[in-house]
């Protein structure tokens, strides 16, 4: 960044990210910062675009390092009087760094005050993320790990979709047979090697791709194998994808509950039959409302998964599958708010989009989720979804996906199984930072048969 001249050392990559997300009309201004030196305050005089500020805050260096960082980022946004309901912040997991903050001591009152001031962070989202750490910090849990079975299969792709995902009925389903027996191994390798270290699996999730579309048998076979060799002694929370009701049957659902799941996910994504046609989704309203009853009649705790901003959908589109959602008395919901990835189909025909009244729909949806006693309970964000800002979990309570929140937390130790798999090791450096190394599986499934022996190893030895 040529363009940017500084009189201390920050990472310009990073602050280069920052300015191309949030303010891409200074990407090719000439940029100063400059620090003025001073005890108790940090100040910082920014100039760019023929604009001149001076950003000044307490300083706190000798707790927060990286406050140099921030202060040049929301400096700049104070310079082209930008507003964002999320200030300052552009990072996936915000609530990190909350927990990052209690780590060094500061109270949530100051981590109130430091995300307000500093950050620029609306007070309805400071509560909102707040909120969201107390709630997750009653399930964190560094001394377990969870373990995640990726199923790479669906019946369509969907257009929006930019997982490890393969159509049964395309070039790639004639592998599905070997996939499924390689899978069964791993399994079984997986649990001889467990059985001679001290790992709890916490939490167990199935997903893909659309794991319900494994046969009947093959359903059966996978999750015989997992009970039969997987030590799940300390499991609390058991979940398989079924977002699909075209893969569902009555005897799945029961071959399910009779193995243990505990939870499902029946995902519409939108109620508006119309627009999952033109994704590649279709949806038999009858068919979902069967399953979503047969899967409550015989207890299993059903997560629903809604996405806002799919193509062609209005406002009053979005408002009309959440008045639809009242019908159902599912525990958990997720919204999440579309973002075009480059591996999607939709990311290369999509040019334009209509204008949204977020605020009446967010509205619309927090009415909903209150009707059912559902509280916010985890988040992320999309860095490139500026005016709405973040996907939720909304769960009634003593109903939330353990799983969920130690993803999106990254506090846990990953073992990931299957096609497209991510093994994640978490390891503590200090009070504030993680080790994190990853090993991701092959999401091809004859990559996945061909390379698992030979992958394994690697993954287990993160374990020891």
């Amino acid at each position: 960044m040529e363009n940017i001249k500084l009189n201390f050392e920050i990472k310009k990559n990073n602050l280069k990210e920052f300015i191309r997300v949030l303010i891409p009309e200074l990407v090719d201004e000439k940029i100063t910062i400059m620090e003025k030196k001073c005890d108790e305050f940090l100040e910082l005089e920014l100039e760019a675009a023929g604009k001149k500020v001076v950003f000044s805050y307490e300083n706190h260096l000798d707790r927060f390092e990286d406050q140099r960082i921030v202060m040049s980022k929301v400096g700049l946004l104070k310079l082209m009087d930008k507003k964002y309901p999320w200030g300052g912040l552009i990072g996936v997991r915000p609530t990190k760094l909350v927990r990052r903050f209690f780590n060094l001591s500061y109270t949530y009152e100051e981590i109130e005050k430091l995300l307000c001031e500093l950050y620029l962070v609306t007070p309805k989202k400071v509560k909102l993320l707040i909120d969201v750490v107390k709630k997750e910090m009653e399930f964190l849990n560094r001394d377990h790990i969870n373990m995640y079975i990726g199923i790479p299969y669906c019946p369509t792709k969907c257009r929006y979709c930019s997982f490890a995902s393969y159509e049964m009925k395309g070039k790639i389903g004639k592998y599905y047979d070997e996939f499924v027996d390689t899978l069964l191994e791993e399994i079984s390798l997986t649990g001889e090697f467990l059985k001679g270290t001290s790992n709890k699996i916490e939490s167990l999730y199935i997903g893909g791709g659309t794991p319900s579309i494994l046969t009947e048998i093959d359903m059966e076979r996978v999750l015989k194998a997992i009970k039969g060799n997987i030590n799940l002694t300390d499991l609390k929370e058991f979940t398989l994808e079924a977002g699909r009701v075209d893969t569902l049957t009555f005897k799945k659902l029961d071959i399910m509950k009779s193995y243990g799941v505990e939870r499902i996910s029946l995902n519409p994504q939108t109620f508006n039959l119309g627009t999952l046609e033109k994704l590649n989704r279709p949806l038999d309203r009858d068919k979902f409302d069967e399953m979503f009853n047969y899967a409550k009649k015989i207890g299993l705790i059903i997560n629903m998964d809604l996405i806002l901003g799919l193509p062609g959908e209005t406002t009053e589109d979005i408002l009309y599958t959440l008045e639809e959602l009242k019908k159902y008395p599912a525990e958990n919901l997720t919204t999440h708010v579309l973002a075009l990835k480059k591996a999607s189909v939709l990311f290369k025909d999509v040019q334009t989009s209509i204008p949204l009244d977020y605020e009446k729909i967010e509205k619309k949806l927090y009415e909903v989720t209150e009707s059912k006693n559902m509280k916010p309970y985890y988040m992320y964000r999309q860095k490139n979804s500026l005016e709405w800002g973040e996907n939720m979990g909304f769960a009634i309570e003593g109903t939330e996906s353990i799983f969920n929140i130690e993803m999106i937390e990254e506090n846990q130790s990953t073992l990931g199984l299957g096609g497209g798999a991510i093994t994640k090791s978490v390891v503590a450096e200090s009070l504030t930072v993680d080790k994190i190394k990853r090993i991701v599986s092959p999401k091809e499934p004859i990559a996945y048969v061909r390379q698992m022996k030979e992958r394994l190893p690697k993954k287990l030895e993160l374990f020891k």
